[in-house]
Order: C-alpha cells, then structure tokens, then sequence
C-alpha cells in the first residue's frame, strides 16, 4: 500500500487547501436586534445626595430608563424562556466559574448582571466607605452582607430565577441593580445603543421573553404577550432589527 504525506503532494507541486472552521458551526445561530425609545428621550434624573456626602461627587443619576443619543434603549433584557432549551458545547466549556458585580462610585456595576446557576456571585465594594448588598431572590434563602471598602461576600443560587432579582443597599436607597438567573447562557442585556446579541443558539422553534425594569414584561410588539414572543432561529445570522418602543409602555400601571 503506497501512503502520501504532505510533503509528497508538496514535491509534485500538488498545493492542498484545507478550508477553515465556519463561522457559524452546523446546528447553531446568533440572534442580534436594537431596541429603539420611540419618543423624546428622558433626562437623566440626579439622585439628591445632600445627605450622603461621600457620594455627592460620583453624580449619581436614576438608571431606571436609560437612553442613549440614537435612541437606544439600554439595559433591555432579553432571554430564551424555553425549557431547557440545547446549550452549546463550547458555551459551556467557556464558562467562568465566577461573575462579579461590584459596589463602585455609589452604584452597582453593572447595572445588569447574566448568570447562570451553576456560577458563584462574588459581591465586592471597591469605594472607600461601607455598603451593604441585600439579594433576597424569591424562594430562596437569601443574604445582605455589610462589606467595608475592599470586601468581599459570595453567593449561591440553588435555581434559576422567572425574572431578574433585584440587589439593594439599604444604606444608600438609589442604589439598586439587576441579577437574571437562568440554567443556560442565552441572555443578553442591550447596551447604551440598545443594541444586543445573542450567540450559538440552537436551530428551531425557541420562546423569547423581554423585560425592562420600569415595568416588568416588556410587549414592545402588539403580538408579544407579556413580554413573549416565539422565533424559529436558522443558522447563522438572525435579526430582529429596529424594535421600537412606545415610552407609554415603560410607565409603570397603576
């Protein structure tokens, strides 16, 4: 039995062409969007800090809605509410075991935190003075730790979470942010263009669900009901392109 090498092709001047791995592997896709404040932009509201001296520089304002100078709604959540849906392999294996979420300039950072179940929620301060970061998240047991400047605490869910929980401190009330909790990796949370991205989803039919914190479930569309909406994801690219939301939407109902 005759056996060629490389070099041999080589020799005869045979030039072999491997392609490269896909952009998109078989199986799999990403799904992109922006969502888009339909409206006059709101000002940022400055939180009164009068009382709070060692806050008074950082110029605290309201993060409840957030506009960027195009229009883009920031800090939009977006996540598959399938159950169970397939997760891949290399999401998976790229998981750090750990995510942060830090008590820095009088807020938290970042405003809105992805995780997942199987990662520990490490709480830290990086300002000079005391905060407390209460996590009470719904049937479960919860902590509220005070962590002077450079303090740590650690945090396990025991299971995913409906919706986003909140974290707070109770010494310093505006100070609140966002924990969604899922037993997967497809979340995303749309930046200060209001753009998002999620990746390496699998094919298929997939239940969508959209929240905002002003309200809760956001049905930016008339068809998504209480925030849900159902997408047959292709490989590739998906897009859901310019998503427009009415500002009457983000005002809380009474």
């Amino acid at each position: 039995m005759i056996r060629y090498t490389l070099a041999t092709f080589a020799a005869v001047g045979i030039v072999c062409q491997f392609n490269a791995t896909p952009v998109h592997a078989a199986g799999w896709g990403n799904l992109t969007g922006q969502f888009v404040y339909d409206g006059t932009p709101p000002k940022p509201k400055p939180i009164p800090t009068d009382k709070e001296p060692m806050c008074a520089k950082h110029q605290v304002k309201d993060e409840t809605i957030v506009v960027g100078g195009d229009g883009g709604l920031a800090n939009v959540v977006i996540f598959v509410s399938s159950k169970k849906p397939k997760v891949n392999p290399d999401l998976k294996k790229d998981l750090p075991k750990t995510v942060i979420i830090d008590n820095k300039g009088c807020r938290f950072e970042p405003h809105i935190l992805p995780m997942e179940v199987s990662q520990t929620l490490e709480i830290h301060n990086s300002d000079p003075f005391s905060h407390n970061s209460n996590v009470s998240p719904l049937g479960q047991v919860g902590i509220n730790p005070l962590l002077a400047e450079g303090a740590q605490a650690t945090y396990k869910f025991t299971k995913e979470l409906k919706t986003p929980t909140p974290v707070q401190c109770n010494i310093h009330g505006w100070m609140k942010a966002y924990i969604v909790v899922k037993d997967h990796p497809y979340v995303a949370v749309t930046d200060k263009d209001g753009k998002f991205e999620i990746k390496d989803l699998p094919t298929g039919k997939l239940e969508f669900t959209v929240w905002h914190e002003a309200v809760g479930y956001l049905s930016a569309k008339k068809e998504w009901k209480k925030g849900k909406f159902d997408l047959t994801i292709k490989e590739g690219d998906n897009d859901l392109k310019t998503i427009k939301v009415d500002p009457k939407l983000l005002k809380p109902k009474s």
